[in-house]
């Protein structure tokens, strides 16, 4: 049924010998740095990561019968395995920054934005969440009026991935631009280009974990863009980020995937090299049993990544509903993150002290996995939408 064909597993491959050699190596400083390898964008442009998902005709290699979305999970799942930051950052670069372009802009904004945002020569980012507005997205306070053919945006966006690279061309943000009939606020999307006057990018945060990943909070004082840079439909902004967050949440799920095989396959590892008592300590239940959950986590968490990319591509064709791929994407970005949590907590208890040492990979994947449980959608937020659609009341 979903099974992943002989090219996904030839396209993984490549991916992953792109991780190993190209990110490998690197990763520790770049994470004690703080740094955000933006040289590598434009490589992985070429290898057509940023363009899985996108038609032939704005630079993309996306073949809708060979299962594109699930393509992407692959990348995302290779890279996050190697490393959390790059993997957001493709995952964020075309989940949040292409897909809303591709989805609902218009020709003229995909034929201006989509060929560079493929190619790798610029990144794009999506400014949804706010100081007070996070999982309660209806409560945003952004607002944009249209004024002599401009939208005047003011407001503030929080915690908006890829917003401040040298490569950043646009951030498309959710903002009030009226009030519908019941009194609700009209939520619409519009597209902020970066060097727009009153639009400013903050201080990069400093964060616990994701450390190579670009991440800023943004202010919009009198910012003026052309009313063509609605995207989409006026007042359908909501909606439009509720649909790009069910594709978002089955990528975090690679993401979250790609770390739980990493803890496995290093703490199977660490189990049979380090010895106490004169044996290897993979030797002992007490481990060897932490190792046999990682290994269950990891399957688990594929059948349910996995599965959901396959629900998109076949609803990308037509033969399964939105609905079904909403269920599926929150179900398996609530146990993948969750899993991803435990799976780094068991890694490190097996590693002992040197878990606790930043010369081991865990303790960086340790500190990237937390996010996983709130980005996309919280764990809570995911129990609320499985919980409406087995009929549960709101």
């Amino acid at each position: 049924m979903f099974e992943l064909s002989q090219d996904h597993e030839d396209f993984r491959a490549m991916v992953r010998d792109f991780a190993e050699r190209e990110v490998a190596p690197h990763i520790a400083s770049w994470d004690r740095d703080h740094h955000f390898p933006v040289h590598l964008i434009p490589t992985m442009g070429d290898l057509g990561l940023f363009g899985l998902v996108v038609p032939e005709e704005f630079g993309g290699s996306a073949d809708p019968e060979a299962g594109p979305f699930t393509a992407l999970c692959v990348a995302i799942e290779e890279l996050g395995r190697v490393d959390q930051s790059i993997g957001i950052t493709l995952s964020a670069g075309v989940g949040l920054g292409i897909n809303p372009i591709l989805t609902y802009g218009s020709a003229e904004q995909k034929e201006r934005w989509l060929p560079d945002l493929v190619s790798g020569a610029t990144l794009a980012a999506f400014g949804l969440t706010e100081p007070d507005a996070g999982s309660d997205a209806g409560a945003t306070r952004t607002k944009a009026r249209l004024e002599a053919g401009e939208w005047v945006v003011d407001g503030a966006k929080a915690f908006i991935t890829n917003s401040g690279t040298p490569i950043t061309s646009v951030v498309t943000v959710t903002a009030r631009t009226g009030e519908l009939a019941d009194g609700r606020p009209e939520i619409s999307a519009i597209m902020i280009p970066s060097g727009t006057a009153g639009f400013e990018v903050g201080p990069a945060y400093d964060k616990l974990g994701w450390n190579s990943s670009d991440t800023h909070g943004l202010t919009f004082s009198g910012a003026r863009v052309p009313e063509g840079n609605l995207l989409g439909e006026r007042g359908q902004g909501f909606k439009q980020f509720l649909k790009t967050l069910d594709d978002g949440r089955i990528a975090i799920s690679a993401l979250a995937l790609g770390l739980i095989t990493r803890m496995r396959e290093e703490s199977a590892a660490y189990a049979q090299s380090r010895t106490a008592f004169g044996r290897p300590i993979g030797a002992n239940q007490g481990v060897s049993f932490k190792v046999a959950d990682l290994a269950v986590m990891e399957e688990s968490a594929r059948l349910l990544t996995y599965r959901a990319a396959w629900l998109k591509d076949q609803h990308e064709l037509g033969l399964r509903s939105a609905a079904q791929v909403k269920q599926a994407a929150a179900i398996a970005k609530l146990y993948t993150s969750e899993a991803a949590v435990t799976a780094t907590r068991l890694a490190t208890q097996i590693f002992g002290g040197n878990g606790f040492m930043e010369e081991y990979p865990v303790a960086r994947f340790y500190r990237d996995a937390k996010i996983l449980e709130i980005g996309e959608g919280t764990s809570e937020v995911q129990r609320m939408v499985i919980a409406r659609r087995l009929g549960l009341p709101s």
